[in-house]
């Protein structure tokens, strides 16, 4: 990283130790309704995790992920940069995980973690100042079938440029609320800071990345695409007022997940 990108990475690390206790008990043992109802099972499906396989989750947060991962078998080793998520992920307990404080913009420090069968970034590839250093090493610390699994915010709906529209339509004499998305650009977003929840002590640094630069620093690594997951909220779901909008749009996806080999 240059000394701007090294600065921008130790804010964003002062930015969450700050307000970790706020994003573990939203979460709490088992995660938030978005992580409930589309991270994990979408991750779940295309992990296919085999009982006993050594599995890396980066960027770990409070530990939902790697809780649930340890829960069906795997032997765990969960990082993030942020020592404060740590200490609270720690403190939720859980066997079969292992933590430690790494950060996931530094290639050697990953790379010293071992061999492991498959790996994990769940919503944070887009809080990473750069994310070439992953997976460089992600794609040296996979063993023979290993698979890396990452899901993101979806790069063409969900960034921070996007603004939330609601229309009032006459559809057959009955009046309906529509809801849209305004997108007035994909390209050239540089990074900013924005809250990820309503009541959020604190905003934190989002970088938008193009499918193009998202998947072709994973090509450059060596990775290939082998599955692609875009899920959506089922209409029913309940969920804070701030996620209405994802409910009421099921036909755009919030979030992307991948499965590179």
């Amino acid at each position: 990283m240059d000394d701007e990108q090294q600065a921008l990475n130790d804010e964003g690390r002062t930015q969450w130790n700050r307000k970790a206790a706020f994003w573990d008990e939203m979460h709490g043992d088992a995660g938030n309704s978005f992580h409930r109802t589309l991270i994990s099972p979408a991750v779940e499906s295309l992990l296919a995790l085999q009982r006993g396989e050594r599995v890396l989750d980066v960027a770990c947060g409070s530990g939902a992920l790697a809780r649930r991962m340890a829960q069906l078998g795997a032997r765990v080793i969960a990082v993030d940069f942020s020592e404060e998520l740590i200490r609270r992920a720690k403190a939720r307990g859980g066997r079969g995980i292992s933590y430690a404080v790494v950060d996931a913009t530094d290639e050697h420090a990953l790379a010293a973690l071992g061999t492991f069968d498959a790996i994990t970034c769940t919503m944070a590839l887009m809080d990473m100042t750069v994310i070439a250093p992953l997976l460089r090493a992600a794609a040296r610390m996979l063993g023979p079938g290993g698979r890396f699994v990452f899901a993101t915010a979806h790069p063409a709906f969900n960034s921070t440029n996007p603004r939330i529209l609601a229309e009032m339509a006459d559809i057959d004499g009955d009046l309906h609320i529509q809801h849209a998305l305004k997108i007035s650009a994909y390209f050239g977003i540089p990074p900013s800071q924005a809250v990820g929840a309503p009541d959020e002590p604190g905003p934190h640094y989002y970088y938008h990345r193009t499918l193009e630069e998202l998947l072709g620093t994973a090509f450059a690594a060596g990775f290939v695409l082998d599955a692609l997951l875009e899920p959506t909220f089922p209409p029913d779901v309940a969920t804070p007022e701030r996620l209405r909008f994802w409910v009421n749009t099921p036909s755009i996806p919030p979030v992307l997940v991948a499965r590179l080999r």
